[in-house]
């Protein structure tokens, strides 16, 4: 692995298969704990069908953090009702 910005990495190359499947190399898989069977979600980056770049992140990160959003969003709600009520 090699160092990018504080908080990048470099994992490696990766090629497409036959069928479209990329292996996610090891290290890359060991530093976000990618297990077997997990869902990742893909996120292109670039205009329309210029889509140069994909990220993947863990479907648990994004249900963990909509979660956190939500009750951020809650207690907004709950401040806001009450400098209504005053």
């Amino acid at each position: 692995m090699t160092k990018g910005h504080k908080d990048q990495s470099f994992f490696g190359t990766t090629t497409v298969g036959e069928k479209g499947q990329v292996v996610i190399p090891a290290e890359a898989r060991e530093a976000m704990s990618v297990e077997k069977g997990e869902k990742l979600l893909v996120f292109g980056k670039g205009l329309g069908k210029e889509c140069d770049m994909l990220v993947f992140t863990k479907l648990s990160n994004v249900e963990r953090f909509a979660t956190h959003l939500s009750r951020r969003l809650d207690a907004i709600r709950d401040i806001l009702d009450r400098t209504k009520r005053q």
